[in-house]
């Protein structure tokens, strides 16, 4: 696996379409704080962090619906390892005209687009949500 952020968000895309309660995931530190700002955001239900059958640390995503679709009707990525996309706070696209939220990594760490702008930071665009 090239992207395991890409792989996270197409993970998630899939359990989304395919209407499962919860997406079992391996676990990093990027990939959760990315599903704690999916939670507070009001994308996901809930997560929790496990250990699969092998011993490996998993990241347990409870998928949330609204009238039987997915919250998540869209997920992109932005930024992939073969051309990273970096933004100053004063250059940061907005999503669906305010509509959805970017997620990106910044030096004070990952945040979403509106808190970029408010605190100033700028940098990696890694996805894009709605």
């Amino acid at each position: 696996m090239t992207d395991p952020i890409s792989d996270f968000l197409t993970r998630l895309r899939n359990a989304g379409k395919a209407r499962l309660d919860e997406c079992i995931l391996p676990h990093s530190t990027l990939k959760e704080s990315i599903a704690v700002i999916l939670k507070n955001e009001g994308y996901v239900s809930n997560f929790t962090t496990g250990v699969d059958a092998l011993g490996h640390k998993t990241l347990v995503v409870k998928m949330k619906y609204v009238d039987g679709t997915s919250a998540i009707t869209g997920i992109t990525r932005v930024s992939s390892p073969g051309r990273r996309l970096y933004f100053r706070y004063n250059e940061i696209p907005r999503v669906l005209n305010g509509l959805g939220i970017g997620i990106l990594s910044t030096s004070k760490g990952l945040m979403k687009d509106a808190d970029c702008r408010r605190n100033k930071a700028g940098g990696e665009m890694i996805c894009n949500v709605w």
